[in-house]
């Protein structure tokens, strides 16, 4: 791969012993994927945040390369980790586990990365623009950027988007290129998406579509739109969020919505090699629900809600106390914004929990008792059996909101008959009795 005169000056040492590694680790990513050249990032999303996920070693390898005293050179912003950083104590977590997270952080924020801690970077800060390139890793934000924004970026590992914060470049290829953005399969759509939750289980149908294409995944939508009202970023994010969990898909093109589509509709259409038809949701619904008992706590939020949402939740809660915990993340800079408008307040006094710089499926659930979920997210749905032992009842957010509000959830995609899960009690090895948490964020 060609390196240019300032790339060349980065590897040999001009910007510090941090930045040379970096421009190694670039140059050895963009020769296996057969770039030629690297472009220029305007931000950076770096992934690899929660303890949870990357353990000792992790941190071991994030303080060494923070010594190497390079730090980024573009914006640069940490994806959620394990654990909120104000109700940590409240939502009971182990004062052990806390403490190395506050040691990722650290070392992050020496390599220049600043502690966002979210999967809605575009919420939390200025978002990127149409056709700018980015070096994001977190796959719902990456598939946001690429899709809805029309930005440009790969899905970044840990390291790399390290790298790429202290060179300010990515190696060009894939998702960075016109070629590379081109769909391979029109799906059809014959059956009404309306709420975020029918968006997320189309969504994951898609994705598990698209998961065995060799050439990997990029679909063009035709036959729906989002709401036109002020959930539809939330619909838009939700199916992003889906498809990229199910399927590792970067980006989608829906017809007459998203802007490559828009632009070049046409072209982008014919492109596609196949084409397939989804004419219902019931089968990603049924595989989404996975509860085997009673849950403990309603979650919304994943990925990030944005202040929109969390206005909309408001709504539905219409004043109602909660009698399953409802668990709301967010990113705290949304959180901040929300506590000064007086919105955190009212959610709190229906027993709503606004969470910030972690997420449902990174913080440690199994140290809180939490055996079962009910949430509106397909992402949280899919990864939460398999990554933390968590059963989910895959809901609409009214359903779900209804069913905190009563204590009492009707279940309608899991094992057939009619089932209700009154609210946790003390037998259910899960939060009672003083939940949710009164602390203030």
């Amino acid at each position: 791969m060609k390196l240019r005169r300032e790339e060349k000056a980065i590897l040999d040492g001009r910007q510090g012993r941090g930045a040379a590694r970096a421009m190694e680790i670039l140059a050895a990513l963009g020769n296996i994927h057969g770039a030629s050249d690297m472009v220029a990032v305007k931000s950076v999303q770096v992934s690899g945040v929660s303890y949870r996920n990357i353990g000792e070693h992790g941190l071991a390898f994030l303080e060494e390369w923070a010594g190497q005293g390079s730090k980024a050179v573009v914006p640069a912003f940490m994806n959620p980790g394990g654990a909120d950083r104000k109700l940590w104590k409240a939502l009971g977590l182990p004062a052990e586990f806390v403490s190395m997270q506050r040691r990722v952080i650290k070392a992050l924020m020496r390599l220049g990365v600043k502690p966002a801690l979210t999967c809605t970077p575009y919420h939390a800060a200025p978002p990127p623009a149409f056709g700018d390139h980015l070096a994001w890793a977190e796959s719902s934000a990456v598939c946001y950027a690429n899709s809805v924004i029309g930005s440009r970026t790969n899905r970044e590992g840990g390291p790399s988007a390290i790298a790429a914060a202290l060179t300010g470049r990515t190696p060009r290829h894939s998702l960075h290129t016109d070629e590379g953005r081109l769909p391979t399969t029109v799906v059809d759509v014959g059956c009404p998406v309306a709420t975020t939750a029918d968006a997320g289980a189309l969504g994951y149908m898609v994705g598990q579509l698209l998961s065995h294409d060799p050439r990997g995944g990029i679909p063009y939508l035709r036959g729906i739109s989002p709401p036109r009202d002020g959930a539809r970023e939330a619909w838009l994010k939700a199916l992003g969020a889906a498809m990229a969990a199910s399927g590792s898909v970067g980006l989608y093109h829906l017809e007459g919505v998203t802007p490559e589509a828009v632009s070049s509709g046409p072209e982008l259409k014919s492109a596609a090699g196949r084409r397939v038809t989804v004419d219902s949701l019931e089968e990603g619904r049924r595989k989404l629900f996975s509860a085997k008992g009673r849950p403990n706590v309603v979650a919304f939020g994943c990925p990030h809600a944005s202040l929109e949402e969390l206005r909309r939740l408001d709504a539905l809660l219409s004043g109602r106390k909660a009698a399953i915990p409802i668990w709301v993340f967010t990113a705290e800079a949304v959180r901040a914004k929300a506590r000064r408008s007086g919105l955190a307040e009212r959610l709190e006094a229906c027993g709503a929990v606004l969470i910030a710089d972690t997420c449902i499926v990174v913080a440690p659930l199994a140290e809180l008792g939490i055996a079962n979920v009910a949430t509106d997210s397909a992402k949280a749905a899919f990864y939460l059996p398999p990554h933390q032992g968590v059963g989910v009842y895959f809901e609409s957010q009214e359903d779900a909101v209804e069913a905190a509000v009563t204590g009492m959830l009707q279940a309608s995609h899991g094992q057939a008959g009619s089932r209700t899960a009154p609210p946790p009690g003390k037998d259910d090895g899960g939060p009672s009795g003083t939940w949710p948490p009164r602390a203030k964020a």
